[in-house]
């Protein structure tokens, strides 16, 4: 399993299996560094003023600071010993940057964490960084909208679900719209589409062409 980093900023970190991964034995082996945004969002407020915190933005003045939350990111990049190995390939998670806006960030301060990340983990580490956002819909949010449009154009890989035009059914839940950047390819050939309908299970998601649902069939 490679090394991941999540920072959740609106679930709650539960010791089960996700993806068909067990994140607890991922947490213990040193293969995970999660900073849950709820529970360390109290711990903010009660400690002492002069002790640096990732989510230090949430009791300043100045809200748009969020460097000790990328300070956050690099130190758990660093070895936790001398005999450790540097993390290769990491992926970070972020869940979701949209609740960063909600507490009062703006979207530039959004954007430019994000690149520092990028900069760190893709550039220096070679590994990923996967962020979830959502879309106001047809909501007047000039910050989202902001928001939205940069990480569009940073981003290869883009993967929008959404509902279904023709609403709700039974056994297609919605759709998936994948975008692929490939800069190096010719400009022809650049940004491929593909889109699939999906229907959420226990602890699994189907995915299929449009219109190939094992239910028409």
């Amino acid at each position: 399993m490679p090394r991941q980093m999540a920072v959740s900023l609106c679930t709650t970190f539960s010791p089960s299996i996700s993806k068909g991964v067990s994140l607890t034995t991922a947490r213990e082996r040193g293969q995970l560094v999660f900073l849950e945004g709820l529970k360390s969002a109290v711990d903010v407020f009660f400690r002492p003023q002069e002790e640096p915190h990732p989510l230090q933005f949430l009791r300043e003045a100045n809200s748009g600071n969020l460097q000790p939350l990328y300070e956050f990111v690099q130190e758990a990049l660093k070895p936790m010993d001398s005999g450790e190995a540097a993390w290769r390939c990491p992926v970070l998670l972020v869940d979701d940057l949209s609740v960063l806006l909600s507490l009062g960030v703006g979207a530039v301060a959004v954007l430019d964490f994000v690149h520092y990340c990028r900069a760190t983990v893709c550039r220096e580490r070679k590994g990923n960084v996967v962020a979830l956002v959502h879309d106001s819909g047809d909501a007047e949010d000039e910050e989202n909208d902001i928001l939205l449009n940069g990480l569009g154009h940073q981003s290869q890989l883009i993967l929008r679900a959404e509902g279904l035009a023709t609403g709700f059914c039974k056994d297609v839940h919605g759709q998936l719209r994948i975008l692929w950047r490939r800069p190096s390819q010719p400009t022809a050939q650049r940004d491929r589409s593909l889109t699939y309908q999906y229907k959420i299970q226990d602890k699994n998601v189907s995915f299929f062409a449009k219109g190939m649902s094992p239910a028409v069939l």
